[in-house]
């Protein structure tokens, strides 16, 4: 019998939410991993989170919560920006580090944070939901099919409820840049870590971010160089797209339609066969990168977890700085 991985999390918002359902069925799974504090500044609104998540307490001294010996490891969900002093609070106590998308800012903050959990035994881990999912592994075992690759295209757009109040006049936290807010941050690591997961880092990197009201990127594009072939990305949260994702090879085409979770997956040859199916996974992908970060806590190397995390990060960095 393993022991229990006990939990921790930071933030109180949806995909914390969705994070403790997917801790619950990687549980229910099999796999011995529980929530077992959440942290709230505010106690009123942390005691009503944790009632709501099923979880025994709430805690609002977040240090005294890291050194209390009660967690094996803690889930950061709290905005982009503040990750990475929090991240450095838990690897001072011992604790692991699960730090939701995109992990930190800039890739030296998370390079740092990987080094120093390396010198100390920590695992450092950035939930990249798609990277862990049976679609995408799908998509990477059709690769063969398709010879040599020479275009690929990849987005991710869903408008966001909260635009609205940018055009109001408002900053809400997922727009804030001050806060490492925007569409790129949100959306835009997604349609990346795919390529990055499948073909490893780009050796070019260029596009552009269209900037909205509050000073944060509402929507982008880029263009990546591989030595073979050329990528092309797209993301927008102020705006909708239904096309699909693409793969062109010499021998034929990969498609397929959501970025962050493929399920419908079709493989067009050359000589006119297309062969179309379905792929069986959980309604919450998230469930495996929990089941990843288990593997990783109870021994299994996380460097090229890590790796993969700073290759999308440094492409991040080259779309934000922009031409040069």
């Amino acid at each position: 019998m393993t022991t229990p991985l006990r939990l921790a999390t930071i933030g109180t918002s949806t995909i914390t939410e969705k994070f403790a359902d997917a801790v619950a069925a990687a549980n229910g799974a099999g796999d011995d991993i529980r929530i077992e504090v959440v942290y709230s500044r505010d106690q009123e609104r942390g005691a009503a989170f944790a009632e709501r998540l099923r979880v025994p307490r709430a805690a609002t001294d977040l240090d005294a919560l890291l050194r209390s010996g009660e967690v094996d490891a803690v889930y950061i969900g709290s905005p982009n920006g503040a990750h990475a002093a929090q991240a450095r609070r838990a690897l001072e106590a011992g604790v692991h580090v699960f730090l939701e998308k995109p992990a930190t800012p800039t890739a030296a903050e998370f390079a740092e944070l990987a080094e120093t959990g390396r010198d100390r035994g920590i695992v450092v881990f950035e939930g990249m939901r798609n990277a862990y999912d049976p679609g995408l592994a799908r998509v990477a075992e059709l690769l063969p099919r398709i010879g040599a690759v020479r275009l690929v295209s990849f987005g991710q757009s869903q408008y966001s409820a909260r635009y609205d109040l940018v055009l109001a006049g408002e900053t809400p936290n997922i727009f804030d840049p001050a806060l490492a807010g925007g569409a790129l941050f949100d959306l835009g690591v997604y349609p990346l870590s795919a390529l990055v997961h499948l073909f490893g880092a780009p050796d070019t990197v260029a596009g552009h971010l269209v900037t909205i009201a509050t000073g944060a990127d509402g929507a982008g594009a880029a263009v990546l160089g591989y030595p073979a072939f050329a990528a092309q990305v797209s993301f927008s949260k102020i705006g909708v797209s239904h096309r699909p994702n693409e793969i062109q090879g010499e021998l034929g085409t990969i498609d397929f339609d959501e970025v962050t979770a493929p399920r419908e997956i079709a493989l067009s040859l050359r000589d006119g066969t297309r062969t179309a199916e379905r792929i069986e996974a959980a309604d919450n992908n998230m469930v495996y990168e929990v089941r990843r970060f288990a593997e990783l806590v109870r021994g299994e190397d996380p460097v090229p977890d890590q790796e993969r995390t700073l290759a999308v990060l440094r492409a991040v960095e080259a779309l934000r700085r922009g031409p040069r």
